[in-house]
């Protein structure tokens, strides 16, 4: 008996070992809630801030802690948090884009913010381990608050006012600086989480909606059916990408004109997505063309 169950262990090494591994995996990421923010004011941005924003904080209402909580796209070395000294303030920042990273951003997050509750000034937290012991998101962050999100030029708020840093950390700051494309949120009442950003030849908007991703997919099938993608004279819809449960779609733009000078478009797009969502009848044989090209347009990321 002990003979047969030793020969019945994967090898070290081995093939077997490697697909018990990503079987293994693959459970882990079944069990993950996959719209890891909803329930959260502040979802969309959320989503946006940890896949392609490049420079953006906000400050988090975290019940139970007088501490300021910055949440903050990406910290220096993709670090998941740090506490500044008290001389210099003591605030706390937790960082979306880590290096290190499991299959729940939420979790990450949360171990994040938690830990940013108890961390002496000075600490640094390199990457998130989140177990059963780590609270739930909304028990360390107020889900119904908010975001007010600033968004930053470049990335000079990674060092405190009035610090005088190493040189090879200016020279980070600088390299990070230089590979930053300009963006921006669109401000307009009613329309949330649409970013543009200057890739240079073009620009781009890139819109992270709240809807079921599957309903709206269908919906934007529909207002494309009817010739109605578009965000106005000088834009073009890209494709759309899913990620964390929702669906973002893209729009190529003139990079001649500002950013905020497309939120008349978003707003009109906005409705004629909102009447689409409303239609209750199968797609057309037009409007499931319309899903079956789209969907050739379509990246996931998760």
């Amino acid at each position: 008996m002990g003979r047969r169950s030793r020969h019945n262990q994967p090898k070290s090494g081995g093939n077997r070992q490697a697909k018990l591994a990503a079987r293994a995996a693959e459970r882990e990421e079944l069990r993950v809630d996959p719209r890891p923010f909803a329930g959260f004011a502040g979802e969309c941005d959320m989503v946006a801030m940890r896949e392609f924003v490049p420079s953006a904080t906000a400050r988090l209402t975290t019940p139970g802690t007088d501490r300021e909580i910055v949440l903050a796209t990406v910290l220096p070395g993709a670090i998941a948090g740090l506490v500044r000294d008290d001389e210099l303030g003591g605030a706390a920042l937790v960082g979306l884009q880590v290096q290190v990273h499991g299959p729940d951003p939420a979790a990450d997050l949360a171990y994040a913010v938690d830990w940013a509750t108890r961390a002496g000034g000075g600490e640094t937290l390199t990457a998130t381990y989140p177990d059963d012991d780590t609270p739930a998101l909304a028990d360390v962050v107020d889900a119904a608050a908010p975001l007010q999100i600033e968004v930053h030029d470049d990335f000079s708020w990674w060092i405190a006012d009035g610090v005088q840093v190493a040189p090879e950390i200016a020279q980070a700051v600088q390299n990070a600086n230089e590979v930053m494309m300009p963006s921006a949120r669109v401000d307009r009442d009613g329309i949330e989480a649409a970013w543009w950003v200057d890739a240079g030849d073009k620009a781009h908007i890139r819109w992270v909606r709240p809807e079921d991703e599957d309903a709206l997919f269908d919906a934007v099938a529909r207002v494309h059916a009817a010739g109605g993608l578009h965000l106005g004279e000088g834009s073009r819809f890209a494709g759309s990408f899913r990620t964390h449960g929702l669906l973002v779609p893209v729009f190529d733009l003139d990079p001649e004109m500002h950013a905020q000078e497309w939120a008349p478009g978003l707003v009109e797009l906005d409705a004629r997505l909102t009447d689409a969502l409303a239609q209750d009848g199968p797609l057309t044989s037009e409007e499931r063309s319309s899903r079956d090209g789209l969907r050739a347009r379509q990246v996931t990321l998760r």
